[in-house]
């Protein structure tokens, strides 16, 4: 038990540390489910793949440029939206170009244009050939709008000005002149729109003409009598000469205030006698000369007067000479300031006379900019007048050229032409993707199947739904697979009640080396190391639901305990529908039933297996009226007491614990109590019940042995416990 546990617990560990193991597992366990969801994924896309009506595309481009309408100086806004304007944006534009070619206007022109209108194979109302039937009608219209647009597909090619037109039908040569007619109807169409604005702007510029030469007549009337009642003649020029002499006044006025100031200080210096301005003033001046000639004179005297005294003569005569040259000298600079004064005088006149013309030609200044601001007025107004009347004349000749001019910014890149192969339907194509959803819907159909399962497939799900141990597991054995004994084995004949050389019951004895007889061997060493100091004796063995395998169990595992040399009683307690009898081929007359009602005695009841020396059957004997009563009486707690004691080993096959109460009845008397559950078969809930019922009543619950387990399945079992090397070792030991 210990190494089965470890083998579990082992195989968990590593499907939850690699999950894609486990999707493995499940997609080779719904094998069948995937393949058949894909095959007829893959048979159905194939059949509407190569029955659908082939589909033939044609393919034309055109380039549109961004248009430039402003050429001849003449700005025209069309009806779709490329006109020339401040804020153009060329992506905008080709996005509303590329709407237009969308649009219903130029799909019902293009119908128009092929036709279409007129075949009844897209307008049934052209086959009814009714004079009084209108041209068109709102309903053959839309049905020829969709013929149109339903197979075409326009598109910008990216980082381009290339538009490309797809067109899609069962007739080729239609698919190329749909293409080929939209490209030409787009293009008329946008000739047609510039030519019809630059008509309508035409005329318009013709009607604000003849208002506009009204209205320059009467501003140049307005002009001329202004000028002629206010005297203004050549106001620009005078208006000029003003301006000039007012600026020139003001610059001469300016430096006549620098003179004069200059001149005032000069003369505040003169008064004040320094000799040095009058010297600095002109040094060239008599009065330099004069203030030298006193200076030496001065200087003689003061020589002679050291040597000779005040009274020579000579230096008498210095004396006059000096007082001559200091009046002269003082007549000198008088004259100087009085020039200086004057000189102070003129600049002072002269600032006052600039002042005084300047600020008359201020107010001449001023009355001219009063009489100018009507006049420019009205100058203005003339001259806007005549510059719009020429503009518009200019532009209404323009407007005539462009309309006589045939020229567009759209040119055809590539025509449509007539495909050879069709697109649609695309048979590679399709049936790598038919296989491929097929593969996915298998795929998603083996994990719905696989999450949808509530049945207990391994022991540990069984471990988890009910904390108990698992005690083992029994491969599965086809049930129509005949046990053939090995050498020196010998099955018991065949009995009117049975088929006993042909049933799996006894696989343990008919094939001891089989890898089936090894799981209930490992079995028996489970249920014996199970409890410390003494193994369980009375031994009871039921199972959630019928059909789980519990009396192959029982049969088997009271075998294997006999092959050790204990003394083994098989009991079969399942009162309502026995198969313990059927499987050893001896008769049920007398059994169980018959004991517990008194007629017979344990003895008379109880049957040698034809078999094992050691092992004793007690069949189930005849169906009672009430199993469970009898099942759960005293005596058969009396019975069980005593075989205890006589048999090292009993094993009692009961009922179903969901089906019927035997099974929970008998729990109480038993050592221990093993559940079978049949993987793949037991669900959940069921084992999640019969668990709760058992501890209900305390029952001493050994464990879980699972039953018919394919070691080959994808479940994880057959990688884990040996798989294709344990089965085929003991396939080929058992040959042996």
């Amino acid at each position: 038990m210990a190494n089965v546990r470890a083998a579990n617990e082992f195989f968990y560990q590593t499907h939850e540390a690699n999950p894609l193991i486990t999707y493995w597992h499940i997609l080779t366990k719904r094998k069948w489910a995937v393949f058949t969801t894909f095959l007829i994924l893959t048979t159905l896309t194939t059949i509407a793949t190569l029955r659908a009506t082939p589909i033939y595309e044609s393919v034309g481009r055109v380039a549109i440029f961004r248009e430039n309408s402003d050429s001849l100086g003449l700005r025209e806004s069309s009806s779709y939206g490329m006109g020339d304007t401040d804020d153009y944006d060329y992506t905008v534009a080709l996005e509303t170009q590329v709407n237009v070619l969308k649009s219903d206007q130029l799909a019902l022109k293009v119908a128009r244009a092929m036709k279409l209108d007129r075949n009844p194979k897209f307008n049934p109302a052209a086959a009814t050939n009714d004079a009084n039937a209108p041209a068109s009608n709102p309903d053959a219209d839309a049905q020829l709008i969709g013929v149109i647009k339903g197979g075409m597909r326009v598109q910008v090619l990216p980082r381009t000005r290339v538009v490309e037109i797809r067109y899609e039908s069962p007739d080729p040569k239609m698919a190329a002149q749909v293409v080929n007619t939209v490209i030409e109807t787009f293009k008329e169409e946008n000739f047609r729109a510039k030519y019809d604005a630059t008509l309508q702007t035409s005329e318009w510029l013709n009607k604000q003409l003849s208002e506009l030469q009204l209205k320059v007549e009467t501003s140049q009337e307005a002009l001329v009598r202004y000028q002629r009642e206010n005297n203004v003649l050549g106001i620009d020029d005078k208006q000029n000469i003003t301006t000039s002499k007012l600026d020139e006044l003001n610059r001469q006025l300016t430096q006549a205030e620098t003179d004069r100031i200059q001149k005032e200080s000069a003369l505040r210096m003169a008064e004040t006698g320094n000799p040095e301005f009058y010297s600095a003033r002109d040094q060239y001046s008599l009065f330099e000369k004069l203030r030298n000639q006193l200076a030496e004179l001065k200087s003689q005297a003061a020589q002679l007067n050291t040597q000779f005294g005040p009274s020579y003569p000579k230096v008498v005569a210095l004396n006059n000479q000096i007082a001559q040259v200091e009046s002269d000298l003082s007549n000198e600079q008088q004259k100087l300031l009085g020039r200086v004064r004057g000189e102070y005088n003129q600049a002072v006149q002269r600032e006052r006379m600039l002042r005084s013309a300047l600020e008359g030609q201020k107010q001449e200044a001023n009355k001219l900019n009063e009489r100018a601001i009507q006049y420019q007025a009205l100058k203005r107004e003339a001259e806007g007048s005549r510059e719009l009347y020429d503009s518009l004349l200019r532009r209404s000749k323009e407007a005539a050229v462009v309309a006589s001019l045939r020229s567009g910014n759209i040119r055809t890149v590539d025509s449509a032409r007539v495909p050879q192969v069709p697109s649609k339907p695309n048979v590679p194509r399709n049936i790598a993707l038919g296989m491929f959803l097929g593969l996915m819907a298998g795929v998603g159909l083996a994990v719905v199947l696989d999450i949808l399962d509530n049945t207990v497939r391994t022991p540990e799900e069984a471990q988890q739904l009910t904390s108990l141990p698992s005690l083992g597991l029994v491969p599965l054995m086809g049930e129509s697979s005949e046990v053939r004994p090995a050498a020196g084995k010998r099955l018991p004949a065949k009995t009117g009640t049975g088929r006993a050389n042909t049933s799996l019951g006894l696989v343990a004895y008919g094939r001891p080396k089989s890898e089936v007889s090894e799981a209930y061997r490992a079995l028996r060493t489970s249920v014996l190391l199970s409890a410390f100091g003494r193994a369980p004796k009375v031994i009871l063995l039921t199972s959630p639901l019928p059909q789980e395998g519990k009396s192959t169990t029982s049969v088997n595992l009271g075998i294997v305990l006999a092959q050790k040399g204990g003394k083994v009683l098989i009991v079969d307690a399942d009162l309502r529908r026995p198969n313990i009898h059927r499987t050893f081929g001896v008769g049920s007359t007398a059994g169980l039933s018959t004991v517990l009602a008194g007629s017979d005695s344990f003895e008379k009841a109880a049957i040698p297996s034809p078999i094992l020396p050691n092992l004793t059957i007690l069949p189930a004997g005849p169906t009672p009226p009430q199993p469970s009563e009898m099942l759960g009486s005293p005596l058969m707690r009396d019975l069980v007491e005593r075989w205890s004691q006589e048999f090292d080993h009993v094993i009692i096959d009961s009922p179903p614990v969901l089906s019927v109460t035997d099974a929970v009845l008998l729990s109480s008397v038993a050592d221990a109590v093993i559940l079978v559950i049949r993987s793949g078969q037991t669900t959940k809930e069921a084992l999640r019940r019969s668990r709760n019922l058992l501890a209900q009543v305390n029952a001493r619950v050994l464990g879980i042995v699972m039953n018919a387990v394919d070691l080959r399945s994808p479940d994880g079992y057959y990688y884990y416990y040996g798989g294709k090397y344990y089965g085929k070792y003991y396939d080929e030991s058992a040959k042996a």
